[in-house]
């Protein structure tokens, strides 16, 4: 297709804004790594919060979220658990809190905090790095596969997607390299701002062009409902065959084992904590634990109300003017073409320019969080650590440049290995998490775990959900999630018993800064001993009622702006009801209990 020259002209004003933006805060940025990696511990939780909520707008996710929702309609709601996007609920809860208090610079230097030195401690912090290497390059591939196939179809040069991928990541490696977190949060509050505009004028577009009757009559029955039974009973074989089969590759026929599978995995990847990615970076660049939960619970609103917005209004104008496409591709339909074809045939000059400027600044504020994070682990973590530790500031910032543009490069070859973006994003987070979110789920809750035990959950789990695909390649991702945590949990607990408990000197500290609840009674016993007035300041049950009710809140800000656009007028004031009724319990719960320290 042809752009507009309007359209055009957004677009390149857009990409000459955030490079100068990145060079401008170059100067700020090197003055040293707290600087580079977390602004310093000086930007807003506000700010920060729209800066991470910007980071889950991605392009490779918003193409992935268009196709479920045609495909599932109101059912995708529940995908929501599969991700798990609540796992937003339990940092805003009290994990962003636990995570603050240590106030360091990665999650790797986080160990030291909770396992102390000596070569137990030093092993998982080896393990924690490599493990945020992979899933930064995976999330690199991601975004690169994504951005290629999605430029493809506005740019007319007879060249591959790879090439235009190559170019937006290039231009957005140089502005990062020099910015660092800085340069990262200006990119994502211009993104966010952007993509807000544009869901509003997408799901404008798409209530005046497609009718409810339009809807109802390209659906199959069962479309519009959220609710479900054991099967999902989608039949699209009189509209779009290649849907059924798409589903039944997926394994989401028997919808209600899928939905409960994703919602037990997820409880466990949330209580695990954040990855070591942008997420984590976010909690560690809070003022203050406080900031660090307020900054979580508000990620949920910036990122849902916009994005469902945006996903549901594409998916509508895809299922009222692209079906004959879609049919047309037969057996071999990609659905992941479905959102650029939609922006590029229904919306008008100016508005598509826009469009492509956000999802172009969503690609990049994605890209630039996931290398900032990863070359903080290869710095910090790796050269201060074991090979430079005395080196200048200066010296650490030119390296993390080298980092940076090391992790890209990475990522490419990957990418240009992978074909789809499904393939890597089921992988990623239900197969590699799969295996991480063990050890790091007892790494808060049991006062006996040790360095050794946290290395060999995590090396189990990385080297089972690298191997499961080619050994068990019928095994989906969900299916295959109770066997990478059973074996990296049961390694975690043989290895931490058969080896020595940490020092009390390490454990003591941990338990009074961080103050996590789980089965700590003889550390807290002796936390008492010496302080009888120790309070933890944390209640399990209170915090369990909180996440409980934050999960339902979350996805009432998920349905309220999907029913929106269907027009289904019952859904929506439900969800609006239900929202209002579980914000004033979070407001008693969680919010008048959040310590200001």
């Amino acid at each position: 297709m042809q752009l507009h020259i309007v359209d055009i002209l957004i677009i390149i004003g857009y990409l000459v804004l955030v490079v100068l933006g990145g060079l401008w805060l170059s100067r700020k940025a090197r003055q040293d790594m707290d600087s580079y990696f977390l602004g310093g511990k000086t930007i807003p939780w506000y700010l920060l919060s729209i800066s991470n909520g910007s980071s889950m707008f991605d392009v490779a996710g918003t193409m992935f979220g268009v196709y479920v929702f045609f495909t599932y309609g109101v059912k995708s709601l529940w995908f929501l658990w599969l991700w798990p996007a609540f796992n937003q609920i339990f940092m805003m809860v009290y994990l962003s809190k636990w995570v603050r208090r240590s106030n360091v610079l990665t999650g790797g230097e986080w160990i030291e905090t909770r396992f102390g030195s000596g070569t137990g401690a030093e092993l998982c912090r080896l393990s924690i790095v490599l493990f945020a290497i992979i899933s930064t390059v995976c999330m690199i591939a991601m975004a690169f596969v994504g951005i290629g196939k999605f430029a493809a179809v506005f740019f007319s040069w007879d060249v591959s997607p790879h090439v235009y991928a190559f170019i937006f990541v290039t231009a957005t490696t140089v502005y990062v390299i020099f910015g660092g977190m800085y340069s990262v949060v200006l990119t994502d509050i211009l993104q966010y701002a952007i993509m807000t505009v544009v869901s509003v004028g997408i799901a404008v577009v798409a209530i005046n062009k497609v009718s409810p009757e339009l809807i109802c009559s390209m659906v199959p029955d069962g479309w519009l409902d959220i609710s479900f039974g054991r099967r999902l009973e989608l039949d699209w074989s009189e509209r779009l065959p290649a849907l059924n089969d798409k589903i039944a590759q997926e394994g989401f026929t028997l919808f209600a084992y899928v939905v409960l599978m994703s919602l037990w995995q997820g409880v466990f990847k949330s209580m695990a904590g954040p990855g070591p990615n942008y997420d984590m970076q976010r909690v560690l660049a809070t003022r203050s634990p406080r900031e660090s939960s307020l900054m979580s619970g508000a990620a949920s609103v910036v990122v849902m109300l916009p994005r469902y917005l945006l996903m549901s209004a594409l998916a509508v104008l895809a299922l009222g003017f692209f079906m004959p496409e879609l049919k047309a591709m037969g057996s071999d339909v990609d659905f992941e073409q479905v959102m650029p074809e939609v922006i590029g045939n229904f919306l008008p000059a100016g508005l598509s320019g826009l469009m492509l400027a956000g999802l172009l600044a969503a690609f990049m504020s994605t890209f630039d969080s996931t290398v900032n994070a990863g070359a903080a682990y290869i710095v910090n973590d790796i050269y201060k650590r074991y090979i430079n530790p005395g080196a200048s500031q200066s010296t650490y910032i030119k390296l993390s440049y080298a980092a940076s543009i090391g992790v890209v490069v990475l990522g490419i070859i990957f990418g240009l290995t992978s074909k789809t973006i499904v393939e890597i994003m089921m992988w990623l987070v239900a197969g590699l998490f799969g295996g991480f979110a063990a050890p790091n789920v007892i790494r808060w809750h049991w006062w006996r775990f040790n360095g050794y035990g946290y290395f060999a959950g995590m090396i189990t789990g990385m080297v089972m959900a690298l191997v499961y695909p080619k050994a068990f390649p019928s095994l989906s991702p969900i299916e295959a999630f109770p066997y990478l945590f059973g074996g990296s949990a049961a390694m975690s607990v043989i290895v931490s018993l058969l080896t020595k408990p940490n020092d009390d000197k390490v454990l003591i500290p941990f338990y009074t800064s961080v103050r996590p609840w789980g089965f700590w009674k003889p550390v807290h016993e002796k936390v008492l001993s010496r302080d009888p007035d120790f309070k933890t300041g944390n209640c399990l049950t209170a915090d369990a009622i909180s996440v409980g009710t934050g999960i339902v809140w979350q996805v009432t800000l998920a349905a309220m702006p999907v029913f929106l656009v269907l027009r289904e007028w019952k859904g929506f004031w439900i969800s609006v009801l239900v929202c209002g009724i579980t914000s004033a319990v979070l407001k008693f719960t969680w919010y008048d209990k959040l310590e200001n320290s």
